[in-house]
């Protein structure tokens, strides 16, 4: 019997050393990396120019476009960057394109003052989060095709190493951005968070350099589906003129992939499914955007929360995500959602116990890591979820629909975050309460449609 468990152990785990995982982390890293400049790093550069919480909360709105990206999700799987698509593929070209955007606007940012410059330094940020929310869409769609349609177990491995991949691009981006900005500042630089930008932007290119070393394939399958689509659309009408090709286009980029996701789900599941991707890390999303100046506010130094939240955060959350994609495979989907729902609402109590308490380093650390162990079970559990409600003749453009909802609810609703700190008269302790409360609506939705969904977990 402990042989049959040791090889059963070493057979799921031995999915994570498919050399299609590296690539994976690879391109998790790339998608997560662009929110650490326009989370805490912008986050902290305007507090310590001394704009206030409400201030730095509502900068956070720039989010609000990983919202969108669905809109724009099916021209990005049709329009070709001119000679980057023939030269490095389809996928590679967009990703590259957005890469550039922001390293320019990085070098941007070197040269402005908050304090001066406010609207043209969240501008920027809104540009990085433009070109980032786009590179997302082909970043899981490059994602999604390292693996084969009939690649179950891959596909959950390639789930959670897409999450560990975004997690080390935000924790480790997060780590040198924080110690970069500290050492300067140390040393007298009045400027040291605009040349810790400059820093920040050779990490940029060299996660380009490991770009070309994944594979691309399937742009002329791709391609020949959707030629396919539009002549069936096509034939529909008598006369071909100008107009009507205008609509075919119209119809098969973007009504398809809708019409699809109603017709397999039905109407009142599809709106559920919407309801809670909408609302299920809302209150994750409210700790995240404040917890960082909670940080500063209680009396933690850069260098403090450097380590205990992003670099002990980071090795916490990649060592939990791997076990919460093996517990997704081995539990079900269904039942991590709602095993991740109520750890985000436990851990979300342990910073009130942070706020009332004395500063303690120990606290600190126990918050820190339970944090990261009930948002990486979360995001693993959220990006399974999503993943396996995509018909696959529509993935990148539902898998966008479906991530961009989810991000609306953490971006729009979180973006009052500070100012709910503020009619608190600064009670942390009552706000990381409500946080708390903040996931009960999106559970009880999933109760509700939990033996509706047509879920394939094979």
């Amino acid at each position: 019997m402990i042989e049959i468990k040791k090889n059963s152990l070493s057979e799921m785990f031995s999915v994570y050393f498919d050399k299609r995982m590296l690539k994976i982390l690879l391109l998790g890293a790339i998608s997560g990396f662009p929110w650490v400049l326009i989370g805490s790093s912008l986050s902290l550069w305007l507090k310590e120019d001394g704009l206030s919480r409400s201030t730095v909360g509502w900068a956070g709105l720039i989010f609000a476009v990983y919202a969108f990206n669905y809109l724009w999700a099916p021209l990005i799987d049709r329009i070709q960057i001119p000679y980057l698509t023939k030269k490095i593929g389809h996928r590679r070209g967009w990703i590259v394109l957005m890469q550039i955007i922001i390293l320019l606007s990085l070098a941007l940012w070197s040269l402005l003052d908050p304090s001066e410059n406010l609207a043209l330094v969240v501008s920027v940020g809104l540009i990085i989060a433009i070109a980032s929310s786009t590179q997302d869409i082909t970043v899981d769609a490059l994602r999604i095709e390292q693996i084969g349609e009939d690649e179950g177990k891959s596909m959950a491995a390639g789930a959670a190493m897409a999450v560990v991949g975004w997690w080390t691009g935000y924790k480790l981006g997060g780590v040198l951005s924080l110690f970069a900005a500290d050492i300067l500042q140390n040393i007298g630089f009045e400027n040291y968070w605009q040349l810790t930008f400059l820093i920040l932007g050779i990490l940029v290119i060299l996660m380009n350099i490991g770009l070309m070393f994944i594979d691309e394939s399937g742009n002329l399958e791709r391609q020949n589906q959707q030629k396919e689509n539009d002549k069936l659309i096509s034939s529909q009408f008598k006369n071909q003129n100008i107009f009507t090709k205008l609509i075919t286009w119209v119809a098969g980029t973007i009504s398809g992939p809708i019409i699809s996701f109603f017709k397999k789900n039905g109407f009142s599941i599809a709106l559920g499914i919407l309801g809670f991707v909408f609302l299920f890390k809302v209150g994750e999303a409210f700790l995240g955007r404040m917890s960082i100046i909670f940080y500063k506010e209680i009396g933690f130094s850069k260098s403090d929360i450097a380590i205990y939240s992003k670099t002990l955060g980071w090795i916490t959350t990649v060592t939990f995500t791997l076990l919460g994609g093996l517990f997704v495979i081995r539990s079900g989907v269904l039942k991590a959602m709602f095993f991740a729902g109520v750890m985000m609402a436990s851990t979300n109590l342990l910073f009130s116990v942070l706020a009332w308490s004395d500063k303690s380093e120990f606290l600190f650390a126990i918050a820190v890591i339970f944090d990261d162990i009930a948002a990486a079970f979360a995001t693993v559990a959220f990006v399974a979820f999503i993943s396996m409600l995509v018909d696959r003749a529509y993935t990148a453009t539902q898998y966008a629909l479906l991530a961009s909802i989810g991000t609306a609810g953490r971006t729009t609703l979180a973006s009052s975050s500070g100012a709910l700190v503020d009619w608190l008269n600064g009670d942390w302790g009552i706000f990381f309460i409500l946080t708390a409360l903040m996931v009960i609506p999106s559970l009880i939705i999933l109760w509700f449609m939990k033996n509706k969904l047509q879920l394939s977990e094979k």
